[in-house]
């Protein structure tokens, strides 16, 4: 297989309202290749949250100018620098989503490794990474299924395993809210571990998938704006859930509150809600102490993390829950505003060919 020299990419370029300042190219360099680099035919990407708020000029972490967004891929090795150990051409792999957070806890530094953000990302045909920020793809998982897993899964993974202490345990209670991929692969992981799910939505139509998806009992939080409380009520003893998967920020922190059990655990994975709605106070570290539990922010999850959670995917045949609508890589653009108008169930992913 001969080793391509140019390849087609996507650069952030300024910031904008629509992704108009997403700029194609369809011939950019290669540079060569470092002695630890592996280069990466990109097969498929999953979209987050975070790539469509770096175009925005909205995201508060590390960035650098004219990047290459996405930070979730899985692809083909088709070239590796000449001390490469860990793999080789033809293997297939995810990319990590903090190239130098192998394992540990989180770091000023690791922060700014960050792909899509800090480094170049994977919205393109062909990108090179250090073999140290590749993880080998799980062998059930197609490549589409396994482009979802560096970002959403491994947060949701990291929420439920990552404080030592606190890791789920089965018949615990998990709260999760909506039907973003953070929540659903929590759902899905708490379920095969044995837990009992609790999840929040917006509809009937997502509620009943997220029925089959195992979820034990499923609250509108339109029309039951308690639906912390109401959570409580559901969580078998009565007294709250063990884990609350927090993604809305400040407009759901207050429901969330009223949730969790006394030494339960809140995992502050995004910020989707922006502010309370009706104009009062958001929560303050203070109220994590009139609530008795613990409260703790993260990013995403460190390699090691990432190779338990593909094992246990494997073993589980966890199936990552995948939109209907696949984008082109041409449609990328597309693919964006298809996010952004909240149009997806699970995850939403961009073909590369």
């Amino acid at each position: 297989m001969s080793v391509p020299t140019t390849t087609a990419e996507y650069r952030v370029e300024g910031k904008a309202n629509d992704f108009s300042n997403m700029k194609y190219n369809s011939s950019a360099q290669i540079p060569k290749l470092g002695d630890h680099d592996c280069l990466v035919k990109i097969e498929a990407v999953s979209l987050n949250y975070r790539d469509l708020i770096i175009p925005k000029g909205m995201y508060p972490f590390p960035m650098k100018p004219n990047v290459v967004p996405c930070s979730d891929g899985a692809g083909t090795i088709v070239s590796v620098g000449p001390r490469v150990t860990r793999f080789k051409p033809g293997d297939s792999v995810c990319t990590l989503f903090n190239q130098a957070h192998m394992g540990g806890p989180m770091t000023p530094s690791i922060i700014g490794t960050g792909v899509g953000g800090a480094v170049d990302g994977t919205l393109r045909q062909y990108a090179a990474y250090e073999e140290s920020g590749l993880v080998a793809k799980p062998k059930n998982l197609s490549a589409i299924e396994a482009s979802t897993l560096p970002c959403a899964a491994l947060t949701a993974w990291n929420a439920l395993y990552g404080l030592e202490g606190k890791q789920l345990k089965p018949g615990d209670t998990v709260l999760t809210q909506g039907t973003g991929g953070v929540s659903i692969f929590a759902l899905q992981f708490a379920v095969a571990a044995g837990a009992r799910v609790i999840a929040t939505t917006s509809s009937e139509e997502k509620g009943k998938k997220l029925k089959e998806l195992g979820a034990h009992a499923v609250i509108n939080y339109r029309t039951d704006e308690k639906w912390g409380e109401t959570a409580k009520k559901l969580s078998g003893d009565g007294e709250g859930v063990h884990h609350v998967i927090e993604v809305g920020g400040n407009t759901t922190m207050p429901q969330s509150l009223q949730a969790v059990r006394m030494d339960g655990l809140i995992s502050i994975v995004g910020f989707l809600g922006g502010g309370p709605k009706d104009g009062s106070a958001p929560p303050t570290m203070v109220d994590a102490l009139m609530h008795l539990c613990t409260v703790r922010g993260l990013l995403v999850g460190n390699r090691q993390q990432f190779e338990e959670m593909n094992a246990a995917i494997t073993a589980n045949g966890v199936k990552p829950v995948v939109d209907e609508k696949v984008f082109p890589f041409e449609k990328a653009k597309d693919a964006f505003q298809y996010q952004w108008e909240q149009k997806h169930f699970g995850k939403l992913c961009i073909e590369v060919k």
